[in-house]
Order: structure tokens, then sequence, then C-alpha cells
């Protein structure tokens, strides 16, 4: 009987139809891509769709490349074990969207780059864009293979689809279509796998509807459980979601993850306008909020259907990774082909975040590590090259899910990487952007000590997890199982961060300092590198140029308040910008030459 505990059914052979049909999907876009594009082997074509995407599919893959398979299975169950608090995520989206569009987007579109790194040298040095570049590989690596792990253990475990079966299935796609197609194939197969990703949020929604008597009756076994709870105002930094770590930090975090973040920079600037690059922003933002509600719903369903037997409490899960498919396989399994495609939702996540790492990674080891040392490469050997290092990558991919499945419970830590790597970078860039006076040595400096502060948090936030009074775990129960166990507590929920067992004896910072919300790990490395790069630059002489290129810095111009209201003579480059933005023109900085094979001194010059 759904809902009351117990072993749930497995995949069908229609299951397994739908399921492998949409992987085969995904692979013939990235050989529709390339077939459609074989005259075109330019490297700008590869890696930038030619620079001629628009708003919309832009949009959609800049959504589905972060709406990862961990998403899809993780945010559900957030809503099942913490309530609705999530959802203030969509103050963060907005915030984000807003911040990225008006201030990075146009001094990246300016610049005309392929790599987010190579503002870096512009700005600072070499060596800097070299540190920037070496952080953001080893952070998405690491990253891209929990995504491909997580989903499939917790699919292998409900499904009986074999593990490493599906991890090299997985990998395999996407070095078909990343190798093939280059991002063209990457978009177009997000946009496919974005709408497979919300089918089946709406599958469960539909079904678990009609189980449970209507969206009220779900809604009201939400309220009585304390799922609606979502606003607690609470300034504690220490605990996990608040009103303000969730708007302050998590717009912070979300800010480095969307306007530095080479696999999101490398799309919105592949638009063919500034105009379509700033709106893919905005309409990303429409994306992010259909789907975390969705996945919010998602949950709540869940939380309405076994409000009286928790499966894992029940002992028929062993992680909350499996909460959603268990729940797949409990509420659809009636329906031959709709667990297929919920599971094809969930790998859909997986493979357009995947796709994106890959295809990220490659542009960033060809402009920072290749061509500035093989400068005499012909297009022919780019080519070859672009897609030799899609399939390294697609194999170094594979390889992290390995040592994924060999590190345990890592969940948690690889969501908070993006925190601890990403906010000392987004930091540096923002000190380069904003502040004249910066020199590299206080860019640099800044950005170590902020590295070395996130590290410490986030590590010892692994090693020593937060308490349950810092996560606030929701109660849950067993009254109603029909699976007989012999439990004497039903409580809250252990802490959602990793399941290693805390140590009898916790150090003074285990509470304190190790506390601190994984949504500020972001802010507290941003801060850090600015504070201190600014510190150390004025101690240094602060920047010797004479005149620094106005490219490089954020200008009032780029701004849409400024545009608007500002009447005053503006300068022929800025008058000619706005033009570009309003009317829709092409950039000139991306007409004229293969981005790929200017130097670093047309760049600065444009």
């Amino acid at each position: 009987m759904v809902g009351t505990g117990g072993p749930v059914a497995t995949f069908s052979v229609w299951d397994y139809v739908v399921f492998a049909g949409t992987i085969l999907a995904a692979a013939g876009i990235g050989l529709f891509q390339a077939i459609r594009g074989r005259k075109e082997t330019s490297s700008a074509e590869f890696l930038l769709g030619g620079r001629q995407m628009t708003a919309v599919p832009v949009a959609m893959s800049l959504t589905a490349s972060f709406m990862s398979g961990i998403t899809v299975i993780g945010t559900p169950a957030e809503a099942y074990r913490f309530g609705t608090a999530f959802w203030l995520f969509g103050f963060s989206y907005a915030i984000m969207s807003a911040l990225t569009a008006e201030i990075f987007v146009p001094l990246f579109y300016r610049l005309g780059i392929t790599s987010a790194y190579e503002y870096l040298e512009m700005r600072f040095n070499r060596l800097i864009r070299v540190i920037g570049t070496s952080m953001y590989i080893a952070q998405t690596a690491l990253y891209t293979g929990l995504v491909i792990y997580a989903p499939a253990l917790a699919l292998n475990q409900i499904t009986g689809l074999d593990l490493w079966g599906v991890l090299v299935a997985t990998g395999i796609v996407c070095i078909i279509y990343c190798t093939l197609g280059g991002l063209k194939a990457v978009i177009w197969t997000d946009v496919v796998q974005m709408v497979i990703m919300l089918a089946g949020f709406v599958a469960v929604i539909a079904r678990g509807a009609v189980l449970q008597g209507g969206l009220g009756a779900i809604w009201k076994d939400a309220d009585k459980g304390g799922r609606l709870e979502t606003f607690d105002f609470d300034p504690d930094p220490l605990k996990r979601h608040t009103f303000w770590s969730i708007i302050v930090g998590g717009s912070v975090m979300w800010v480095s993850i969307y306007s530095i973040n080479q696999s999101q920079v490398q799309r919105y600037i592949s638009c063919k306008t500034l105009g379509h690059a700033k709106m893919s922003l905005y309409v990303n933002m429409v994306g992010l909020w259909v789907t975390v509600s969705l996945a919010m719903f998602s949950g709540l369903t869940m939380y309405s259907i076994y409000k009286e037997c928790d499966p894992l409490s029940n002992g028929d899960l062993s992680t909350s990774d499996q909460l959603l498919p268990y729940l797949v396989m409990d509420i659809l399994a009636v329906y031959p082909g709709i667990p297929g495609l919920f599971v094809a939702a969930a790998y859909s996540g997986t493979l357009s975040t995947v796709s994106s790492s890959i295809n990220a990674l490659v542009a960033v080891t060809m402009e920072d590590f290749i061509l500035p040392l093989c400068k005499n490469l012909s297009q022919k050997h780019i080519s070859w090259l672009n897609m030799g290092l899609s399939v390294f990558f697609g194999g170094l991919c594979i390889g992290m899910a390995g040592v994924a499945s060999l590190m345990g419970s890592v969940l948690q830590a690889a969501l908070s990487i993006f925190g601890m790597i990403s906010g000392p970078l987004l930091g540096l860039y923002l000190l380069g952007m904003l502040f004249r006076t910066s020199n590299s040595i206080g860019g640099l400096v800044g950005m170590i000590i902020g590295l070395v502060l996130t590290l410490w948090v986030g590590i010892g936030g692994q090693i020593y997890p937060p308490t349950a009074e810092k996560t606030n775990p929701l109660n849950v129960t067993i009254v109603g199982c029909t699976r007989d166990q012999n439990y004497t507590t039903i409580g809250p929920w252990p802490s959602p961060t990793p399941t290693t067992l805390q140590p009898e004896v916790r150090p003074p910072l285990a509470d304190s300092w190790y506390s601190l919300s994984y949504l500020y790990f972001s802010l507290l490395g941003t801060l850090t590198t600015i504070v201190f790069g600014l510190l150390v630059s004025m101690i240094t002489g602060g920047c010797k140029q004479e005149k620094m290129n106005s490219n490089l810095f954020v200008r009032k111009n780029d701004l849409i308040c400024f545009r608007c209201f500002n009447k005053s003579k503006v300068s022929d480059v800025t008058e000619k910008a706005a033009k570009d933005f309003d009317m829709g023109a092409d950039n000139p900085a991306f007409t004229d030459f293969d981005v790929m094979s200017k130097d670093l001194e047309k760049v600065t010059k444009l």
C-alpha cells in the first residue's frame, strides 16, 4: 500500500525503454548539431556556438546546467526534511540575475573573452590567471564526478539499474555530443533536458494530488507538519537556513556561481547581442523560480504521503537521497514508463551539468594554458585539440565519480565547494572591477587569505558537523508503517551534513566557527579577499600604471538605470555600446576575428 513502508517495485521493460530513449535522444542532438555545423569548424563555433545564440535557449541552458541530478533528487528531500525555507532562494535568484546581468555581462561581453579567467591576466597578471583557472578546474572536476555518482547511487539502490554501467554510459553520452557538437549541442540538449526535468516533477505532483485528494490536501498536511514555516529572521549565522543566510549569503553564493563560473559565462557571451546576453539571465531567473517551486512542491507531496511512515526511519532506505526515487517507484510504478521518465529527468540534470562542465573545462584549458604557449596552431589543430580535450575531461569526470564512491557521504561537501572556492575568486574579480587602486600583489594575497579561511571553516564543518540545534530538522514518525520495526525513539533527523560519526570530544571551535552556515562561505571569502586585497595594495603602492584601460572596469553606463535616466553626452564608445544593447546590433568585438586566435594585446585595445 502506498505510503506505508516496505519494498517497492523495480523498473519494468517500458521504464528501461523510456530511460534509454532519453539518453539516445540526447546523443542524437549532439550528432545532429555536428552534422548541421560540419562546415563550421572554428574554435569560436565549437566553444561559443559562433556567438549567434539567442536569449531563450541560453537561459534554459543556464538553468539546466546547475539543476543537476543532485538538485532533482536533493531539493524535494530538503522540503520533506526541513520545510520550505529553501523556497526563499527565489529572492536570491532575482538578486543574482540582476547583479550578473548589469555588472558582469557588459564587461565580459565588451572584452570579447572566451575564458572568464582571461580577465584576471588583463587586470592583474599571468600568475593570478593561472591560479584562478587551476582552482576552477579542480573544483569543477570534483563536483562533476559527484554529480555523476550521487544520483547514480540513489537510483541504483531503488530502481536496480547497474551503477557502473549507468556511470560509464552517462560519461560516454556527454563525451559524444560535447566532442562532436560543441557548445550548440550542449545548449540545445540542455533545453530538451530542462523540459524532461520539469515533466518529472509534474508527474510526481499530479499523481500525489490524485492519491491525497488534491493539492489543497497536500498543502494542509505540510502545514500541520510544520513544513510551511518559511521565514526565520534569527540573525544567528550558525543556523543552516534563515531568511538572512539565504538572502545575503545565498545571493553572494549564486552570484559567484553565475557571474564568474566558466560554464555560465561561456553561455551568455555566446549570445549574438548584449541585449540577448542580459535577457538570458532574466529569463533564466524565471526558469529557476519554476524549477525550485516544482521541486519544493514535490517534497511537500512526498511529506503528505509519508507523514505517518518515514521510509528512512522505517529502514526502507539508507540515505535521504533515495527519498524521491523511492516515492516515484511507490506511487508511479502502476504506470509503465512513467518511473522511467522520472529517472530520465534525474539523469537529464546530470547530463546537462556534466556536458556543461566538459565544455567549460575545454575552453579554459585551451585559452589559459595551450594557446598562450602554442600561438602558431592551425585552426585544424585547434579543432582536434578541442575534441581531444572533451574526451579527456569526460574520462576524468568518470574517474572522479569512481573517487567519489570511496569518499562516503560527501554531498554537502560537494555543494560547499562552490562557496569555499568561488567566494575568494568573486572577491578577486570585484577587487579588479571596482577598485582602480588594487594591484596584483594585493589581489593575490587577498585571494590566498580568503581561500585559507573558507577552506578552514568548510573542512572543519565536514569533520565536526553542526548539531541538530543549528540545522533544525523537522519531526518524522513511523506510527503508520505496516512494516514492524523495533524503534524506541521517533524524532528529528540528524544533521544534513555528511553522515560520518561525530567525535565524542568536540573542540571549542566545533560549535562556533565550524558551525557557520555553508551559505556564508562565499560571503566570507569575497569580503576577506576584497578587504585584505585593498590593504595590501595600499601598502605596496597601489596600481602604478598611469592610465588603465577603462574597459576593465564596471562603468555606470553599463547599468540600465544610468542608461535610462542619464541624459548627459556620452562618449562614442559608450553610445555605440548602448545602441548595441537597445537595438540588438552585433557586438563589434566578435565580428571581425576568431576570438580563440586573438592575442592579449588585441583584446586589451578593444
